[in-house]
């Protein structure tokens, strides 16, 4: 008897760490791509070849949602900035997107413009590179569920840096286990994604992205959540302060061919 129990007490040991370590595989990778660019040229150069090329190319990869969004027309960087964003099953997964492009005939044909301009005429100025791992309590990218127009959505692209990475941790678990990720969930922020900072110019830093009909839904979104007595409790809790040296928002709306 104490041999069967001991038995059944391994397997279920056993299954219960499969399912963690599947639950843990199942966290997405991300990679925000930011174009800065410096003419309403390099904008429809960059427009035509993402809409005609890229994305198509990414979808016939698999990759069905690809987010492209650009600065709202009252902000300093608008017309200054394309963001895209792409949903990774690994990190290496930016290498092997690549390595497909290099042999895509219709990608190659539909971004020749991009592909090959010229050294004195660049589809775009620089651009960066910033690779994420999703939140434990947020281990996949959310489509959002909105009904009106692209061009009056507003996206708020937030980056949390701490002051050191144990701080930055601590920020980390206060989205996770504090729960300001479920939070923000019921009260309906439509989150796009959450994500630690794996390579990027701001590190230590996490980054998340909101989605609001329009900027007076965002405006009482946020109220809601200052509002809220869950808040005001997990903001005062003495374990989760000082984890926030710079808060940064970028206010975004997404492209008419992006998927999100």
């Amino acid at each position: 008897m104490k041999i069967i129990q001991k038995s059944l007490g391994l397997t279920i040991l056993l299954l219960i760490s499969s399912v963690l370590v599947t639950q843990a595989a199942k966290r997405e990778f991300y990679e925000i791509k930011i174009y800065s660019i410096s003419s309403e040229d390099q904008e429809d150069r960059l427009d035509a070849y993402l809409s005609e090329a890229y994305l198509p190319a990414l979808h016939r990869m698999g990759i069905s949602t690809v987010g492209v969004f650009k600065p709202r027309k009252d902000t300093d960087d608008a017309g200054k900035k394309v963001y895209v964003f792409t949903p990774l099953k690994a990190p290496s997964d930016v290498m092997k997107i690549e390595e497909k492009l290099a042999v895509d005939k219709a990608y190659q044909a539909a971004g020749n413009d991009y592909i090959n301009a010229a050294y004195n005429d660049a589809p775009y100025d620089r651009f960066e590179s910033i690779i994420l791992k999703a939140f434990v309590d947020a281990p996949q990218m959310a489509v959002p569920n909105l009904k009106g127009p692209k061009s009056e959505r507003f996206y708020e692209l937030r980056s949390y840096e701490g002051p050191t990475e144990k701080l930055y941790r601590n920020k980390v678990d206060m989205f996770n286990a504090g729960g300001e990720v479920v939070l923000f969930k019921d009260l309906n922020f439509n989150a796009v994604f959450y994500g630690e900072v794996v390579t990027g110019s701001h590190m230590p830093n996490l980054m998340y992205m909101t989605t609001f009909e329009n900027k007076e839904d965002r405006d009482a979104h946020w109220k809601s959540f200052v509002d809220s007595p869950v808040w005001d409790k997990l903001k005062s809790d003495p374990k989760y302060q000082h984890n926030v040296s710079k808060n940064t928002q970028y206010y975004l709306y997404p492209t008419e061919y992006s998927d999100i």
